[in-house]
């Protein structure tokens, strides 16, 4: 196995382990039992993720890295905003039903936990998921809508006011407070908010 190869499995090893502790412990998860259970010590998680809260911070790149990746397949490259939008919120209902749901959902829940108690990664955080949502926002950019062409900037606001949404909704379908909330609801829901919102911030330079 080359350095390259063995530097990958520890990486590798060290986040399936922190998955484990985190989704138990939250901001309690000590660094010496997520290196002994992935066979490391403590000193590989600090060579390879620099600190405790860099190697959180991976996990939550890691975990998010398929669900981005996923989108890309599914939103219609020719279709114009409201049909990606659409297709965007289909996706978006069909993982609320996929069998590890609730597992995703209590991760979340112990994230936020964490990031309250710990500004600094909360920080960290906040910014590994903007990363991540550039992703959604080149998604958008550029997408016929309402007689023009949708702006970077336009549809950052977008993707904002859309995980804000999803976010609510698939918490409410995972925990059973919104029965009725199908793709068709998801749909209907971000469709209407595309239609009712400008895009265009009032502070915003749109040149």
């Amino acid at each position: 196995m080359t350095r390259a190869e063995t530097k990958e499995r520890n990486r590798r090893a060290l986040l399936d382990a922190a998955y484990q502790v985190v989704s138990r412990d939250g901001y309690r998860a000590r660094l010496d039992e997520i290196a002994e259970r992935a066979g490391l010590t403590t000193g590989a998680v600090y060579s390879l993720f620099g600190s405790k809260n860099g190697l959180v911070v991976a996990l939550v790149a890691d975990h998010l890295r398929p669900y981005y990746e996923k989108i890309e397949q599914t939103v219609p490259g020719g279709a114009d905003l409201l049909g990606a939008v659409d297709a965007f919120a289909r996706h978006y209902r069909r993982t609320c039903d996929a069998p590890g749901a609730r597992s995703v959902l209590s991760l979340q829940i112990i994230l936020l936990d964490m990031a309250v108690h710990d500004p600094d990664l909360g920080d960290r955080l906040a910014a590994s998921v903007r990363s991540q949502e550039q992703q959604l926002i080149a998604q958008f950019t550029g997408r016929s809508h309402d007689g023009g062409v949708v702006m970077a900037h336009q549809a950052q606001r977008l993707t904002t006011a859309l995980r804000a949404l999803f976010v609510g909704l698939s918490q409410g379908v995972v925990l059973g407070l919104a029965p009725d909330a199908d793709e068709q609801y998801f749909a209907d829901a971000a469709v209407a908010l595309v239609s009712g919102m400008s895009l265009l911030g009032h502070d915003t330079d749109a040149s």
